[in-house]
């Protein structure tokens, strides 16, 4: 037989207190002291009491759960910067519903659907596209979204990014700086704006410098894919062979620098210097030492949080941000160095 279930007036007799303060005890955000809280905490345990969070949702019309659509969990940068942002969101008091979309780009359609589904009271995406038809199903049903290293032209959707333009620039501007002439790019998945700004800010810089792109190949933001790449890049006679290349993700400069290493013999940075973007882990070990641009995801989860509480809590005033953060060079060993790095301003 199942036991009779504890309720909250059970739990208000036994701690001394009125059952809204049982209430206010388990409502994140919520008034009550400490002696009150310790109280209350102290009878439920004994009586083992749990809140219905569901019921409490119905009558208050949030269910303080948001919902989190990944994608592309291979890069180093996902999980690691996903843990964050979900101890961020339950330090604020929500929790957190992780979706997984099928393709590593592209719609994710169905699955917000879903999202809708269980009563959220947001949506984070990262590393995946949104339509513009369903962002505004979303706004509709006032449900904020935010995109989480992605930057979608939606009106009413706010996105927080690494300032990947920037980036892009000064990856072109180290290299040049380092006496190479012939300059290539492997770009990731053609329809992500990280990869598009990335690759536009790399070749803004290169043009301003001289230059122009000598090679490029698509990784598609995969390890297979991208060793084939760079394989049939490199895999030419010495003269015809890039000096540089720029990986638009740290996750496909790793496939890069062992292909070169150890399926065509070549060594980095003597033969290519390679630089990539994100300052994943992996890229200060030793077996890769990789000069990158650093995405700094405490600042970008603190401003994704930041923006979707806003939008929860006064919707009425609350307008879509658009936030890019800076981005540092970060040098290592996998680039020649310029002699005179950093550039000297005045």
């Amino acid at each position: 037989m199942m036991a009779e279930k504890v309720t909250s007036l059970q739990v208000a007799e036994r701690a001394g207190v009125s059952q809204s303060a049982v209430s206010r005890v388990f409502t994140p955000g919520a008034s009550v002291s400490q002696k009150t809280v310790d109280k209350v905490r102290k009878a439920a345990e004994e009586l083992g009491y749990r809140p219905n969070v569901l019921a409490r949702a119905m009558v208050s019309g949030k269910s303080r759960i948001i919902g989190l659509v990944v994608a592309y969990l291979d890069n180093y940068f996902y999980p690691e910067t996903l843990e964050i942002l979900s101890n961020a969101l339950q330090e604020k008091g929500y929790h957190v519903l992780v979706f997984m979309a099928s393709q590593t780009a592209g719609p994710i359609d169905d699955v917000v659907q879903e999202i809708l589904d269980y009563q959220v009271d947001g949506i984070v995406t990262a590393s995946v596209a949104m339509s513009s038809k369903l962002s505004q199903k979303c706004i509709q049903a006032n449900v904020p979204v935010v995109h989480f290293n992605r930057f979608e032209k939606t009106q009413g959707v706010s996105s927080v990014t690494s300032d990947n333009f920037a980036g892009g620039r000064e990856l072109a501007q180290f290299l040049v700086a380092g006496g190479h002439k012939k300059i290539a790019y492997i770009a990731g998945w053609e329809g992500a704006s990280t990869q598009r700004d990335r690759e536009a800010g790399f070749r803004a810089g290169l043009e301003e410098l001289g230059q122009s792109l000598f090679a490029r190949g698509c990784g598609e933001f995969d390890t297979d894919h991208t060793r084939a790449t760079a394989h049939a890049m490199f895999n030419v006679p010495a003269n015809e062979r890039p000096d540089a290349v720029f990986v638009a993700n740290d996750h496909m400069a790793f496939a890069v620098m062992d292909e070169l290493r150890f399926g065509l013999d070549l060594k980095i940075p003597e033969d290519v210097s390679v630089v990539g973007f994100d300052d994943v882990p992996p890229a200060a070990w030793r077996a890769y030492d990789l000069t990158t641009m650093r995405q700094r995801a405490n600042l970008m989860v603190a401003e994704t949080v930041d923006a979707l509480l806003a939008h929860i809590e006064d919707p009425a005033s609350a307008a879509p941000r658009q936030v890019s953060i800076t981005a540092p060079l970060i040098v290592r060993g996998s680039a020649r160095v310029p002699a005179n790095w950093p550039p000297q301003e005045g």
